[in-house]
């Protein structure tokens, strides 16, 4: 049944495609903003822009000073912001496409780009960034990460603002209390987390992903501890993530929770866990780079590490890529000239470093990523060493299927509450993530040749 549901999402998606976004578009009075699949105007270059947070909340102080930084450099050009949390922003984009509401520019990560793109939804930005100051200041392999997340086309929809890479944060205090090395192997993470667990005193060794955002950490640890490093089989046409070999790691990595963690992390996503980590006794935390400025508030830089994934016992660390987020150009804006300005000004040496000092990941801006804060921020540090030196390799994630969010969100992020209590196998899980995949991935394969 999630199958054919899905089936007919996509029959429904490949319809807007063609005149039904047309039809669909509307204006939406003055304030620069339009519906998806209207062709929008460049403007004047002044006035109004709405601008989408893509992780509202958590980034919002970042983006309100770099938005008064703009302002104050562009006195005719007014930014409405609006905060939107990370968890509603598909569904909130995905709704104004077919409605009406986008705003002029927004926070467009790779994960979610393709989808917007098969809709029509963005601008391409391969002409603008041509003529840009940006143009060769970006990283490479950031901007190759966003073209090829497109959806095949090869066009660039988003400019890309940050790298983040998976980090595991661990308490450094209480490991050296119980005697406990530093948890570098997936042998060392599991020992370390029954070691330090006593539910008595409400002290656990790990806390697991459970809510929102659950799939991506789980097929972290399922390829890290696997040690399988594509995504797809010899014949593109298959997925790995129901190997036998992801299907023992999923079923070790499931099994550590109520064990080992809190029974509140059936519902939490990465808000609610980081926060539960902060404040109490938990000795390991699965997150990335966005949360280490919260980490240092709450602990100080004394009480715990960020070091990458965990290695297999050889030395071997196999991760799964993260995506790298960007802001794209929605196409229905009639504003698109300011639009840009915003664009190209928030990605700037200066404001690019800030942003990403602030949210603890590698900047996109290759002068910003030789800015001293990075050095001092050491997960930050040891990331882009994992990343770069060759002890890592990294399993790219399909953020070119248009359906890849959705798969990997909305429709099985409750089956894998049912597999941490039991409800649900490993197999069975990872069986129905395949189908989908392999479904979605033919019918790709189809459309792009």
């Amino acid at each position: 049944m999630m199958i054919s549901n899905r089936r007919s999402r996509r029959t429904v998606t490949a319809v807007a495609l063609g005149s039904v976004l047309a039809l669909a578009a509307t204006g939406c009075g003055d304030d620069g903003s339009g519906a998806g699949g209207g062709k929008g105007a460049e403007g004047s270059g002044t006035g109004k822009i709405v601008f989408w947070d893509n992780n509202g909340g958590v980034r919002t102080d970042a983006w309100k000073a770099i938005i008064a930084d703009f302002e104050k450099a562009n006195p005719k050009i007014d930014v409405e912001y609006v905060g939107i949390p990370a968890t509603d922003y598909q569904s909130k984009v995905d709704t104004a496409i077919q409605g009406g509401g986008l705003p002029d520019v927004g926070g467009v990560g790779a994960a979610m780009l393709a989808g917007f793109a098969a809709q029509n939804a963005l601008d391409p930005l391969d002409d603008r960034l041509a003529k840009s100051s940006l143009n060769g200041k970006l990283n490479k392999d950031m901007v190759t990460s966003v073209r090829s997340a497109g959806g095949g086309d090869g066009k660039l929809y988003s400019v890309p603002t940050s790298a983040n890479n998976g980090v595991l944060y661990y308490r450094t205090d209480l490991f050296e209390k119980a005697g406990l090395d530093e948890p570098a192997t997936w042998d060392a993470f599991y020992e370390a987390a029954e070691k330090l667990t006593d539910a008595k005193k409400n002290e656990f060794g790990y806390t697991i992903r459970g809510g929102a955002g659950s799939i991506a950490q789980a097929l972290d640890a399922m390829y890290g501890q696997s040690g399988i490093t594509s995504f797809w089989d010899a014949s593109g046409e298959k997925t790995t993530v129901n190997d036998p070999r992801n299907v023992k790691a999923l079923e070790k990595y499931a099994g550590l929770f109520k064990k080992v963690t809190p029974a509140a992390d059936l519902n939490n996503d990465f808000t609610k866990m980081v926060a539960q980590w902060d404040s109490g006794t938990i000795g390991m935390l699965n997150h990335n780079l966005g949360s280490y400025q919260d980490h240092v508030k709450a602990l100080g830089t004394d009480k715990f590490r960020g070091i990458p994934q965990p290695t297999l016992a050889d030395g071997k660390r196999v991760q799964v890529s993260n995506p790298v987020d960007g802001i794209g150009l929605f196409k229905s804006s009639k504003n698109k000239e300011a639009a840009w300005k915003f664009i190209e000004f928030a990605t700037s040496h200066a404001q690019n470093s800030t942003f990403n000092e602030a949210a603890g990941q590698v900047p996109a801006n290759n002068d910003a990523a030789k800015d001293a804060w990075i050095a001092k921020a050491e997960p930050t540090k040891l990331a882009a060493a994992a990343l770069t030196d060759g002890s890592t390799t990294i399993v790219q994630l399909p953020y070119y299927l248009p359906d890849w969010n959705t798969i990997s969100k909305a429709d099985n992020e409750p089956n894998f509450q049912k597999v941490l209590n039991g409800d649900m196998t490993a197999e069975e899980f990872l069986d129905t993530v395949a189908g989908q995949l392999n479904e979605a991935q033919a019918e790709w394969r189809q459309r792009n040749g």
